[in-house]
């Protein structure tokens, strides 16, 4: 497994039956002493983006909806982006890693134009406390793993988390053809 850092992913195990998180992926977007944030980057909601924040429907990766990024504060918006050019990020734009990042919706849309390949905007986020992701991973809710920046922007998110633990070496790819029941099997 993965360290804990920003840019990784979260997969949730087939342990992990919290309805919040039953098969999603995680990007985390901050890992400090503190604790961590991230989104759940395979959660679309029904809910066009230009529904709720106007002209950045406009901008958005498809499909043009807001992303259900996780039950902490589900009112507030993250706007996740990835770069056309590390080295021509627009005012507004904090890296995450390499060329992914947070992108703030205060900036004028003026000063991004041409300068994006990708955005996402979820209503609410992950976090958690000092300590407490990394007990979660202990008891084997999560599995830890690199991320890839089209992963936030996949024009179909549902297959994303057997997608990503197809794409890990040995047994954990195993894990990508497991039944929701294995009792059923």
């Amino acid at each position: 497994m993965s360290e804990l850092r920003a840019g990784n992913l979260l997969v949730a195990t087939p342990a992990l039956l919290d309805p919040n998180f039953a098969e999603s992926v995680v990007l985390l977007l901050d890992v400090d002493a503190g604790g961590a944030l991230g989104v759940v980057v395979n959660r679309p909601s029904p809910v066009p983006v230009s529904e709720v924040l106007g002209s950045w429907g406009e901008v958005v990766a498809e499909p043009e909806v807001l992303f259900q990024g996780g039950p902490v504060g589900p009112e507030g918006a993250l706007a996740v982006a990835l770069l056309r050019d590390a080295e021509d990020a627009p005012v507004g734009f904090r890296e995450v890693e390499g060329r992914l990042g947070l992108l703030d919706l205060d900036t004028p849309m003026e000063l991004i134009d041409g300068t994006l390949v990708g955005l996402r905007i979820f209503a609410g986020y992950a976090g958690w406390g000092s300590g407490q992701l990394e007990a979660e991973i202990d008891e084997g809710s999560w599995y830890v793993v690199p991320g890839e920046p089209r992963d936030a922007f996949r024009l179909d998110p549902t297959g994303l988390w057997r997608d990503v633990l197809r794409r890990q070496p040995g047994e954990m790819a195993w894990h990508s053809t497991r039944p929701v029941d294995p009792d059923l099997n």
